[in-house]
């Protein structure tokens, strides 16, 4: 049915290597080539040859295409014995190079590594082992290149059930993922600075963007020394609008009109529907505690307006002797968390630097869950992160 001829010019791997047999097995739908090497210097010589080895190949129209052969072994002029490399393959792998390529291709059109696996019909484990190699190439290969950054953002990302968390560290204005480490702990953050960028990578970083998770702070004050901390403008209003809610909750045991109000006090004023408006109206022309809490926020929106640093911090300190007026203990606290921080806080305000591309990067990674239902082991999780949103050169280079 198939030649060898065809193949040998199909496969074309080289004068030394020749395609001997070709077999086709029409019920199973699978071809078997069996290739031999025969060196065209004599300068070569064989010592003997390896056990039989298989390969998986792309496949030739419906039937599935297998390499086999016997690598040879020669001897070297210190009288070790070395193993061949095949052109087709990794000599570690049991696929070619270019079913890997086409692996690598449909995984980042499908993200579905199950799917994937059936498309090319081959076990899931074969796909994911191609994932986890592609990755890990990837990074190599910028590793070896040096990259010089100037702006990152570190942000934290569930895991699994619970309060297991993943810290991603991701470049803004390329909007990829550098590196992903299970935990946000003291440890694991710097273990991820480490692990993504050299130490003369981290001496170049001028500013990064984070919520004030004490870590994040901590690593980035020890690992780059010469990066502003920006505290991203999201988390700061995420913060208030916590404080908010956890007002409303409160009141809301002694004031039954604060029910059902937990959307109009925290959406934008201009997204509140006409039923929302109503509430919100409502609940801001009576004399509760929610509502001045509202007011704590919508005032420190208006810090964000102002175009130097020093201006800023006048009007901070100004909104934060109001916040201490009010004495809501829930809004004081995080108006003294963010004194304490202040000068990440008065970057975030002066800065284009933010983590909204960190957060368009978890939104992302959570569909990546979504797709694939989850992932139990942390070291899939992280490299398919990075596979997907790494923006690195996966592809084997034969």
């Amino acid at each position: 049915m198939f030649t060898e001829q065809f193949f040998d010019l199909l496969l074309n791997f080289g004068e030394d290597w020749i395609v001997k047999e070709v077999t086709t097995n029409l019920e199973l739908n699978e071809v078997e080539i069996m290739v031999d090497y025969f060196p065209m210097t004599e300068q070569v010589k064989i010592y003997d040859y390896a056990p039989l080895r298989r390969w998986r190949h792309l496949d030739t129209m419906q039937f599935k295409t297998f390499i086999n052969c016997r690598l040879p072994r020669i001897q070297l002029a210190d009288g070790k014995v070395k193993t061949i490399s095949p052109p087709w393959a990794d000599k570690h792998e049991r696929h070619s190079y270019l079913f890997e390529s086409a692996v690598i291709s449909l995984l980042l059109v499908s993200k579905n590594q199950t799917q994937t696996a059936n498309l090319m019909r081959c076990k899931f484990d074969v796909v994911n082992r191609i994932l986890h190699n592609a990755t890990t190439r990837g990074l190599a290969r910028r590793k070896d290149e040096e990259e010089v950054f100037e702006e990152l953002s570190i942000d934290e990302k569930s895991f699994q059930k619970g309060h297991t968390y993943a810290t991603v560290l991701s470049h803004p204005s390329q909007e990829r993922v550098l590196e992903v480490v299970k935990n946000r702990t003291l440890e694991a953050c710097g273990k991820l600075m480490d692990q993504a960028l050299t130490a003369g990578q981290q001496k170049h970083i001028k500013k990064i963007s984070m919520d004030m998770w004490q870590a994040f702070i901590a690593v980035a004050t020890e690992k780059l020394p010469n990066a502003e901390i920006v505290h991203d403008k999201f988390h700061l209003i995420k913060y208030l609008n916590e404080a908010i809610d956890k007002v409303r909750k409160r009141e809301v045991k002694t004031h039954e009109e604060l029910k059902h109000s937990r959307y109009a006090l925290l959406k934008n004023e201009a997204n509140l529907t006409a039923k929302q408006r109503i509430k919100f109206e409502a609940i801001r022309s009576a004399n509760f505690e929610v509502s001045r809490a509202w007011e704590a926020r919508e005032n420190f929106k208006e810090v964000f307006k102002n175009a130097s640093v020093q201006e800023s911090e006048a009007i901070f300190r100004e909104w934060h002797e109001s916040v201490k007026a009010t004495g809501i203990k829930e809004v004081m606290k995080v108006a003294e968390m963010f004194r304490t921080h202040l000068s990440g806080v008065l970057n975030a305000m002066t800065s284009t630097l933010s983590n909204a591309m960190a957060e368009r990067l978890n939104g992302k990674i959570q569909l990546l869950k979504s797709i694939g239902r989850g992932y139990r082991k942390f070291e899939n999780f992280r490299s398919a992160i990075i596979f997907f949103y790494g923006k690195l050169s996966l592809f084997p280079l034969n």
